[in-house]
This record gives C-alpha cells, sequence and structure tokens, in this order.
C-alpha cells in the first residue's frame, strides 16, 4: 500500500535532485586565478658591464625597489655592441614585464649610426632616473693639468690622444668627437664594452683620457689616481665644483647621457600601471637618492611621458649631430 507523500516530504524529496547538483558542481575543478604581476623575479638587464655609472644605478635600483615589488628584482649585465646587444634581448622578449633594461641615450645614437635595427620606440619607456654630462678625465699623475692642457697636447701632429668611450657610437664616443669638433683637436677613439672598462683602461695607462661621465670616475677621483679637467654641462657639478664647464673655458657644448627603466612594447595595462607605480615610489627611496649622491649620479626623474618626450627630441638632436659630424663607425 502506498502513502501520499506529506508535504515536508515532497519538500525533501525535491531538495535531493538540487543537493546532488550542487555536490556535483562542488566535485569539478574551478578555473586557477590569473597570478598578480608578479609572482617571480624580474630580471632588469643591464647593456654593458659592470662597474660603470649604469650598473651602479641598475643594482642601488634593484636594492631600493624591495619595498615597492613583492619579487626581487636581478640585475644581468648583457654588455656588446653599445648597448645593443642587452636592448636587442629586451625588445624581442616577451612583454610580460619579467624582463625590464637600463635604458640610456644610445638606444637613441645607435640607430642613425647604423648600428641598430631598432629605435627608441621599439621599447616601453617607464621612467627615467638620472641625467648626467660628459666629462674629460686623465690620471693623476698626468702632465696635463687643464682642458687647454689636454686640447694643445691633442693638437701636436707627434701625439696620439687616445680617448676611451663605451662603445662605438655611445655618448660618450658622440661627447669626445663633438668636442673634437668645437676645437679642431684630433682624438684617437678607442671603443670598450661600457665605461667601467675603459675607466680602467685609463688607470692601466693604455689610454690618455676618458669622455665618460663623472660618476664613472669619482671613485678614482677621490682616491687620487684619477683628475677631471671639464665637464660637458652648463653648470658645474656637485662634488666636482672645481671642475670648470666647457662653457666656461669658450666652448659651447653640452652633452651627456640620461638612464632609465624600458620594457618591452606591448605590456598588458595592469602590468605597466604596476611598473609605473613601482618605479615613481622607488624613485623616491632615500637609499637609492643616496646612493646616486654618493656615485654623482644625477637625480633627474621623468615618468613614462615626459621620458618619452626627451627620447623624441635627442633622437633629433643626435642624428643632426652624427650628420654634421659625418660620423661612420664600423
Amino acid at each position: 500500500m502506498t502513502h501520499p507523500a506529506t508535504p515536508r516530504r515532497r519538500d525533501l524529496l525535491a531538495a535531493v535532485p538540487a543537493i546532488a547538483l550542487g555536490a556535483g558542481l562542488s566535485a569539478l575543478p574551478r578555473p586557477a586565478r590569473a597570478a598578480v604581476y608578479p609572482d617571480r623575479a624580474i630580471e632588469l638587464v643591464v647593456p654593458f658591464q659592470a662597474g660603470g655609472g649604469t650598473d651602479a644605478l641598475a643594482r642601488a635600483f634593484a636594492e631600493a625597489a624591495r619595498k615597492h615589488l613583492p619579487q626581487s628584482v636581478i640585475v644581468m649585465n648583457r654588455p656588446g655592441a653599445s648597448g645593443a646587444i642587452g636592448w636587442g634581448e629586451v625588445i624581442n622578449a616577451r612583454p610580460d614585464g619579467y624582463k625590464l633594461a637600463v635604458v640610456t641615450v644610445e638606444l637613441v645614437t645607435l640607430p642613425p649610426l647604423g648600428l641598430a635595427k631598432f629605435s627608441y620606440d621599439s621599447m616601453q619607456p617607464i621612467a627615467r632616473l638620472n641625467a648626467d654630462p660628459a666629462a674629460i678625465t686623465v690620471r693623476a699623475d698626468s702632465p696635463l693639468n687643464t682642458l687647454e692642457d689636454f686640447l694643445a697636447a691633442a693638437r701636436k701632429p707627434d701625439v696620439d690622444m687616445r680617448v676611451g668611450n663605451a662603445g662605438n657610437g655611445s655618448i660618450w664616443h658622440l661627447a669626445a668627437a663633438a668636442l673634437g669638433d668645437k676645437t679642431g683637436a684630433p682624438f684617437g677613439h678607442i671603443p670598450f664594452q661600457g665605461a667601467g672598462p675603459a675607466v680602467l683602461a685609463l688607470l692601466g695607462g693604455h689610454i690618455e683620457a676618458v669622455a665618460v661621465s663623472p660618476a664613472e670616475v669619482t671613485t678614482y677621483v677621490q682616491a687620487g689616481k684619477l683628475k677631471t679637467l671639464a665637464v660637458m654641462a652648463d653648470q658645474r657639478v656637485k662634488n666636482f665644483d672645481r671642475v670648470p664647464t666647457l662653457k666656461e673655458r669658450g666652448i659651447d657644448l653640452s652633452i651627456g647621457t640620461w638612464r632609465g627603466i624600458g620594457a618591452p612594447r606591448g605590456l598588458p595595462p595592469e602590468v605597466l600601471a604596476t611598473l609605473r607605480t613601482a618605479v615613481e615610489r622607488t624613485a623616491q627611496e632615500p637609499m637609492l637618492r643616496e646612493v646616486m649622491d654618493k656615485q654623482n649620479l644625477g637625480y633627474a626623474y621623468a615618468d613614462d611621458t615626459a621620458f618619452k618626450a626627451a627620447m623624441v627630441r635627442d633622437a633629433t638632436y643626435f642624428r643632426q649631430l652624427i650628420e654634421k659630424l659625418a660620423i661612420k663607425v664600423n
């Protein structure tokens, strides 16, 4: 004999399929959450050898960024071709924010020299951190004590004034070439894989001078091993207060580098936003500013928009300079 189900029993029976369905759904695998950037270490490529101002800035930045990124920034040196090798690696990397580069003014000088197939527009600027002038530096025991001594010696027919730079087409190569053009002093331009190796060659007596920034010679100037004769800036440089500018010596020339952080083009908007914020906050870290001051790296922060505008302006200037001086490199 069957008994009609009571209302309460009918409700319980009706609930069974729903409960079973719910249990079945909960047993299904849930879609994995997208990883929040960054969830692993970020590689920061320095396209020059260790020891120069660019490398020093990169390592100080990586340390200061610990407060503003949940993952470490690992500095990797990829020297060669005046920066083209390292930048090429980053430009061609997956645009996911895990491979960045320290970019310098060579990003805009190499293309018009025919030394790079990419251009500044191949890189996504994040922020500029620094700007520095070129400077003429010689050994402390050199008989050349002034800029005038240096230029007069270079003009002598029996003197081979070898000036080291950070590679063919590097800003320090162009700075020395521009000084030679302004003054009629001939120089032998000696390329190295970064300013650091050029300075070491000067210390070893293998060349007569370097045309790198004060940041790259500060340690040796303070130790009494090198002396700087002039800076190619509009004003004297902090901690080099006794060193005259070219303009003070009647030479109308100001030329130098900048350094910042760049990434491959095509970053996801949320990754770009994270990097913008992290780099801006890192740039304000007292520790980073202290290291920059100690290394004589001029602080010159600019966000991605202002940095891009500076690249466009400098690309025009250096293209015209290279054409005017008819600079050709192999």
